[in-house]
């Protein structure tokens, strides 16, 4: 069963001309969610990369980041919209099609050095997953990877993430569909 054929798309949301490629419909089939997991966690139990835990970005990156996490024995560290995070946290802005959102990680969340896996859903601009990156750097951390579900390489986000050199890996794509 391809992970693929499991994620809804959903024409003209949230405005015309979008196609929504929605990952709820994967993640309530046991078969699928299991699917995704296993992928990820067979990646990175049998790769060279050295890592010390998995940060998930609000919110379907926290699905995902929570159960490779627990798959691979590792923590895993929530980056949040901003006012989300009880202690003392770093902010990081970044642009909206039209505006600005701000995501929040806390200052404490990582040690100097550490290494992570970065976990989010769908790679459309790379935007959010640009300032999560530079979150995780304010604070000392380095990314190693960052995982996703779903890329839409007509979006752009993984030109703009490798050009910053990001090493990125997608269970599957959608492109011109």
């Amino acid at each position: 069963m391809p992970i693929k054929s499991k994620i809804r798309t959903i024409p003209d949301y949230p405005k015309k001309g979008i196609m929504f490629r929605d990952i709820t419909t994967l993640i309530k089939d046991p078969v699928g969610f299991r699917l995704v997991v296993d992928s990820l966690t067979q990646r990175y139990i049998h790769s060279n990369y050295q890592f010390d835990t998995i940060v998930g970005i609000e919110s379907r990156g926290f699905i995902i980041g929570a159960a490779l996490s627990y798959a691979l024995g590792k923590g895993f560290i929530p980056i949040r919209k901003k006012g989300k995070l009880p202690a003392e946290v770093e902010s990081q802005e970044y642009a909206l099609e039209y505006g600005t959102d701000r995501i929040e990680i806390h200052k404490d969340a990582l040690k100097k050095g550490d290494r992570v896996i970065l976990v989010d859903d769908l790679l459309a601009t790379g935007g959010t997953a640009l300032a999560a990156a530079a979150l995780i750097e304010k604070i000392g951390g380095v990314v190693v990877e960052m995982a996703f579900i779903v890329d839409l390489p007509e979006v752009g986000g993984r030109k703009k993430l490798l050009d910053k050199g990001y090493k990125i890996f997608c269970l599957t794509e959608f492109e011109g569909e």
